[in-house]
């Protein structure tokens, strides 16, 4: 199963290099890192929702 999204943030940051997790039913089950443009693809193997995406926000810098 393929899972393409774009981040973007309200205060207009890149997430560019920002590492994720795609979790189903609470579980990680793919990881990806978004791309200059904002986007992520998850490559995961098939799985029954609820999903979510988890974002490490500790390369972001401070505000």
């Amino acid at each position: 199963m393929k899972i393409k999204l774009k981040l973007e943030l309200a205060s207009g940051q890149s997430m560019k290099g920002a590492p994720l997790e795609l979790l189903a039913k609470g579980r990680p089950i793919a990881r990806a890192t978004v791309d200059p443009q904002g986007y992520a693809a998850f490559d995961a193997k098939h799985a029954v929702g609820p999903f979510a995406v988890r974002v490490d926000r500790s390369i972001l810098p401070p505000r």
